[in-house]
């Protein structure tokens, strides 16, 4: 079985519109599809239009929900398992996320000018038109004015996490965001758990009975034994493997995920779809 839970557009970091990534995904004609942009849906209504156009497979709406644990981020994927109005209780939730993040971008910039480089954000901001900004933006920008050679100078100098200009994000407490995906009947799932190592399954242990009650097993990136790591963890505390590519528009990288049968049917069950 073919799945697709994790993946993004322009509305944050990716680089083809919504209902491109719908249209991609359906060429894999996948069992389901979710688009997951960091902190934000806007682009769900067009991607599940194209879905529906190329390949008839339910279209789930769905975040990839920016979250703190210890200072750290954690990145947790939300999806509409209810599918009904209470979903709009997250969306208000995701509007004071992305607030905070335009609000990161200016201090970033005082950051820079304290530096000796000047970059004015508000063009950056006015040109988002709702999408998600974050440091790559800034770091774009930078390599346009020639204060960086590139996006990945622009990080190594002054943006990395705890670099000279870096602001950290204030984000919502992991238990905090899950209170809100309970309130709403929605499922969540832990992203990329290899990003945090043996931590990622303390994570799992503690916050699996508050609703974090699925793992990221099938990432599109895995092999057979980091695959294995990661159901283990999933069978050993009852939890469902999800499965997405994180596809950001990489030129030669294919949507979606395969899962065996008996834990795609388990998915669906999960995510309340058929």
């Amino acid at each position: 079985m073919i799945v697709e839970l994790h993946c993004h557009s322009t509305c944050s970091d990716g680089s083809a519109a919504p209902a491109d990534v719908g249209r991609r995904a359906a060429e894999r004609a996948p069992a389901v599809f979710a688009l997951t942009d960091h902190d934000t849906c806007a682009g769900f209504d067009a991607a599940a239009a194209a879905m529906a156009t190329a390949w008839r497979a339910p279209a789930v709406r769905a975040t990839e929900l920016t979250c703190n644990e210890d200072g750290r981020a954690v990145h947790v994927l939300v999806y509409d398992a209810a599918g009904d109005a209470r979903w709009a209780e997250l969306e208000a939730l995701l509007v004071t996320q992305v607030a905070a993040r335009r609000e990161r971008l200016r201090a970033i910039a005082a950051r820079l000018f304290r530096l000796g480089i000047v970059l004015d954000v508000e063009p950056i901001l006015a040109a988002a038109h709702g999408k998600v900004v974050g440091r790559p933006d800034v770091a774009a920008a930078l390599v346009a004015q020639g204060a960086a050679a590139s996006r990945d100078d622009a990080f190594t100098r002054w943006l990395h996490d705890g670099g000279p200009a870096d602001v950290p994000l204030a984000r919502l407490g992991v238990a905090d965001g899950l209170a809100v995906v309970r309130s709403v009947g929605a499922r969540a799932s832990l992203a990329h758990p290899h990003q945090h190592g043996d931590r990622a399954g303390k994570l799992l242990r503690k916050y699996a009975r508050d609703g974090l009650g699925g793992v990221e097993a099938y990432y599109g990136r895995y092999d057979a034994g980091e695959r294995g790591r990661w159901l283990n963890v999933a069978d050993g505390l009852g939890l469902c493997a999800t499965g997405g590519s994180d596809w950001h528009g990489e030129d030669g990288a294919a949507l979606g995920v395969e899962i065996p049968d008996e834990r795609g049917k388990r998915l669906l069950e999960w995510l309340g779809v058929s």
